[in-house]
């Protein structure tokens, strides 16, 4: 069954392997969490119908691989994004530290309007945290970004990750700051229901 939706949103999703990715992906499109999800190879897909301002708008989202022997592959899909989720596991601090790598492609690859939200992942995991909620509120801030930690595992904050980016980029194509082109980071969807219409009276007799 196809459901009607007026626009296409696309997501990247970028990190260093072991950050939760693939688990953040499946929490949002499936409402479930993988243990021990297999490292992406190359990049996985997934998508969901949201409703933004009472618009529905399908994301189409591409989880990439965080090893570095993909980075060439991977890069080709930061074009035309028109949110990209930068992720860090809070219990690691190197995949912290190479934020700044990540975030130099990211705004070298995609438009000036794309929306980035920086996440920090595994906030079910307090007791082994490695970087604090300001050290990274703080990075955010510095960098534009916007900012929230969440948990794949139990779902905190994995909707409000993706349906906040969904607001901003519904707002950036109000305010007429995105090109709506084809293969672009947001697309006009053809899959909408037609807009009801007053009928003339049939004043024809049937007789």
């Amino acid at each position: 069954m196809s459901f009607p939706y007026e626009y296409i949103f696309k997501y990247i999703i970028i990190g260093d392997m072991g950050v939760g990715k693939s688990c953040l992906l499946h929490q949002f499109t499936e409402n479930k969490f993988v243990p021990d999800n297999p490292h992406t190879i190359g990049v996985e897909f997934g998508t969901r119908i949201v409703d933004v301002n009472n618009k529905k708008i399908k994301l189409q989202i591409w989880d990439t691989a965080g090893q570095e022997r993909f980075r060439a592959v991977t890069r080709s899909y930061y074009r035309g994004a028109a949110g990209a989720l930068l992720v860090y596991d809070i219990t690691r601090r190197i995949t912290y530290n190479h934020l700044t790598n990540w975030l130099t492609d990211a705004r070298n690859l995609t438009n000036p309007n794309t929306i980035i939200m920086l996440i920090g992942n595994k906030k079910d995991l307090e007791g082994q945290r490695d970087v604090t909620y300001e050290e990274a509120s703080t990075f955010a801030k510095q960098n534009g970004l916007i900012f929230v930690e969440s948990s794949a595992k139990t779902g905190e904050n994995v909707e409000e990750a993706f349906l906040r980016t969904a607001k901003l980029i519904f707002q950036s194509v109000q305010e007429g700051n995105v090109d709506l082109i084809p293969d672009g980071g947001v697309t006009k969807s053809n899959n909408v229901l037609p807009t009801p219409t007053s009928q003339e009276p049939n004043n024809k007799c049937a007789c």
